[in-house]
């Protein structure tokens, strides 16, 4: 990017059927320290509209609102940076709420020192609700899939994730933007980022507040997904499955061969899922001072394990043995 053209940032955020969680985003874009960038707000076919909603920004916001049929958040993103003027894109989701500090943050730092493409990490909010803590626990521990979502990678292989990421129009005009995958998109868009030459880094400083699924359900659902896109992924990238990738699905199978073990030969099998709750439980409550909570992510993060693990052992049947294809195997969960 030649530097003398100056940074010119444009926010995109994907929207369906999240009105007040729009609401939520924009106020805590109005209440940036610093506010020279535009907001594109691309509503993706909802029902229930985010317009009324922008229209309370105008005045404080430089925010465009944009209605398009659905094709799911991916190339959302892309037909917002499309109409964006800026030249660089900073990629938001709209269940998340930005502290303060957070564009003055990101865009600093990456004044001072350019980089193509960076992603951010995500906290929860002293005011989040008891599940959406667990939630949050369960997304960002050692102990869970957490683990291996690519905050401690090197930084010229980091992996920016699309709640939280950002890029130059250089990036978007050579890698032609995000694919339409439902689920794993921002994964192959990052892939394909350094596969053609651009470098990554994790802002660690530009975290934000990410109040992902709010019902055991749809928690459920959302990391059972996750887990079908790894071998999604694995198809278009073979190289990007790693072993770490599979601990989920060998943690579902071992579950259930103790509680088989424990059934029908001895109730001590399950005494190593009883130590595992018992460090989940003890680094949650610490990490979020409630016991309450540290009770409740022994639940979230079994739920996250559980479901990322069914996934991905659902992917490899049907896309690995019976060869079926991404887009006809998952029409039920990812294009609904």
């Amino acid at each position: 990017m030649d530097s003398s053209q100056g940074l010119r940032f444009s926010i995109i955020v994907p929207v369906y059927n999240r009105p007040k969680e729009t609401e939520e985003l924009l106020g805590s874009l109005a209440g940036q320290t610093r506010r020279d960038f535009e907001v594109v707000i691309v509503e993706d076919g909802s029902q229930v509209w985010s317009e009324a909603v922008v229209e309370q920004f105008r005045s404080v916001l430089d925010v465009a609102y944009i209605f398009k049929y659905n094709t799911g958040p991916g190339l959302s993103r892309n037909f917002g940076f499309e109409r964006a003027r800026g030249n660089y894109a900073i990629f938001l989701d709209s269940d998340c709420v930005l502290p303060p500090h957070y564009f003055e943050t990101v865009a600093g730092i990456l004044e001072s020192d350019y980089t193509d493409a960076f992603g951010g990490p995500d906290r929860a909010h002293p005011s989040f609700s008891t599940l959406q803590k667990a939630i949050n626990y369960s997304m960002t521990s050692f102990f869970t899939t957490g683990g291996i979502r690519g905050g401690g990678e090197r930084l010229d292989k980091f992996y920016p994730r699309s709640f939280n990421m950002g890029y130059s129009r250089e990036v978007f005009e050579k890698t032609g933007g995000f694919s339409g995958m439902r689920f794993g998109e921002d994964i192959d868009m990052s892939i394909r980022t350094l596969q053609n030459g651009f470098g990554t880094r994790l802002i660690k400083e530009a975290y934000v507040y990410h109040k992902r699924r709010t019902s055991l359900k749809q928690f459920f659902k959302q990391v059972f997904n996750s887990g079908v896109a790894r071998i999604n992924l694995y198809k278009r990238h073979p190289f990007s499955l790693k072993v770490v990738h599979l601990l989920p699905a060998a943690f579902t199978l071992g579950v259930a061969a103790l509680v088989l073990l424990a059934v029908f030969v001895s109730k001590y099998f399950l005494l190593p899922l009883l130590l595992h709750a018992v460090i989940i439980f003890t680094d949650s409550a610490i990490r979020n001072r409630s016991l309450v909570v540290g009770l409740l992510s022994v639940v979230t993060s079994y739920f996250q394990l559980f479901g990322y693990g069914t996934g991905f052992l659902w992917a490899v049947w049907q896309r690995l043995v019976l060869g079926r294809d991404e887009f006809a195997a998952f029409r039920k969960n990812f294009y609904k």
